[in-house]
């Protein structure tokens, strides 16, 4: 074999190719396929091992218990879904999709944790200290010791965090970082992975908590926070429709506490503002005695929302009948329609159905399975159902009605609100409650509701 012969390397993906060619067939960059030496093989001859020292193994029955150092905030909610806290020496991941919110929530963590003693960090290569500053002003946040660095070198930014060894750093966004020892363009699967490997160094070393943004696309994959969140220490996801007011900031991973948790808050000129009462956010505009209404109640980690499912069921003028749906599966809206067709003998074959979530949430629990049921029987047949009822329960294909978890919490927010009465299913429930508890074991069963 010619000891001399050469490889051909895509400097975007790192495919390699015998012979080079103007466009990688791998990724389709073009210009980007460079001549290189071929990597050499391990040596079948094994290295010694090296010696280990037994002191560095650690005995836990040695390790006394003790509480993360943490930087308290003063919101409540954004505290409590950090456990109590921002956890010194942590990396956090903030991902959501572009203009949910991330850098308004970024700079309002850096506004509660302004003083006068040590310095912040605030990093951005997506904009300059001119749009920057316009933010800080609608904020409202008039900074002391904040510090504003436009860069993309991940080496610079860390050699300035070593520097002044701020008391937190904010980086807007991972994917316009570069690292000088990965060849690929910024926003690159590698480059951002070694860029997040160096950021959670430096994080350790320095005891400096440091928060990344990350862009999110519709699949999650490419735009990188799906594939860090193995790297970082926490991991959340502002969610939400950004034509609507309404935030979730919700926590997926957490080393340092529960992932139970969620955040309400909502997008005003002044930035995010905490929800006092996020139970009724949702109902704030029903109208009673219409026809297609439900209110179901569901779970957001620990917290029971309460929420307006509306249906509209029009005959079809022409083609196949239309699922429509807005917040909903449209996959589990097309399962519970055949189940009604096939159960509870509602004839919707040939009718165009149009489900939505009052409030621009969305939902993927299967407990309001029975209130989306009961929403189309009410459309179809134009039969109002009680405003002073709640519905939940999870609808199977044999048209049962299943129990659904944390009971207790959701007729807790039923009966804190002023409803009357509850349709649920036949499960144990121990609740003590005032509420007027009606039983549904089948579908078939809608009929005499």
């Amino acid at each position: 074999m010619d000891k001399n012969k050469t490889i051909f390397t895509c400097s975007k993906c790192d495919a390699q190719f015998p012979k080079w060619s103007g466009r990688c067939s791998e990724c389709g960059a073009w210009g980007t396929v460079v001549e290189g030496a071929p990597t050499p093989k391990n040596s079948h001859k094994s290295s010694p091992l090296p010696k280990f020292n037994q002191d560095k193994l650690i005995d836990f029955n040695q390790i006394d218990s003790r509480h993360f150092e943490r930087l308290t905030l003063a919101s409540n909610e954004i505290n409590q879904i950090f456990g109590g806290g921002i956890v010194k020496g942590s990396l956090t991941l903030i991902g959501g999709e572009p203009g949910i919110g991330k850098s308004t929530l970024s700079l309002q963590i850096l506004r509660e944790l302004e003083t006068k003693n040590a310095p912040l960090l605030y990093v951005s290569g997506e904009e300059s200290a001119e749009q920057i500053k316009l933010r800080i002003d609608r904020l409202g946040y008039k900074p002391q010791n904040l510090k504003f660095l436009s860069e993309t070198n991940v080496e610079t930014i860390i050699s300035a965090i070593a520097d002044l060894k701020p008391q937190i750093t904010i980086i807007d966004s991972i994917q316009t970082l570069y690292s000088s020892d990965v060849e690929s363009e910024s926003g690159n699967i590698n480059q951002i992975r070694a860029c997040t490997v160096k950021l959670v160094e430096v994080a350790k070393s320095t005891h400096v908590p440091i928060i990344i943004t990350g862009h999110v696309t519709k699949d999650g994959t490419m735009a990188g926070p799906k594939t860090l969140e193995h790297l970082v220490d926490v991991v959340m996801y502002l969610e939400g429709d950004k034509y609507h007011e309404y935030r979730l900031l919700r926590c997926s991973k957490n080393r340092f506490g529960s992932t139970n948790e969620v955040a309400v808050l909502e997008m005003t000129q002044k930035g995010l503002e905490e929800v006092k009462n996020p139970t009724t956010i949702f109902l704030q505009q029903m109208e009673s005695n219409t026809a297609g209404t439900v209110i179901s109640c569901f779970m957001e980690g620990t917290r029971a929302f309460l929420v307006e499912v509306q249906a509209l069921v029009t005959p079809t003028i022409f083609g196949f009948p239309q699922r429509k749906t807005s917040g909903y599966d449209s996959n589990r809206l097309q399962m519970i329609t055949a189940v009604l067709f096939k159960r509870a003998k509602l004839n919707l074959q040939n009718q165009d159905i149009h489900l939505n979530i009052v409030g621009g949430v969305k939902i993927t629990e299967p407990a309001i399975d029975l209130a989306v049921a009961l929403a189309i029987y009410s459309a179809f047949k134009n039969k109002p159902i009680k405003s002073t009822q709640v519905v939940f329960g999870e609808l199977g294909l044999g048209g049962e009605i299943r129990p659904v978890p944390q009971l207790d919490k959701r007729l807790k927010a039923a009966e804190k609100l002023g409803f009357e009465s509850v349709l649920i299913p036949n499960q144990k429930n121990e609740t003590k409650t005032r509420l007027n508890c009606q039983i549904i074991k089948n579908i078939s069963e809608i009929e005499k509701i």
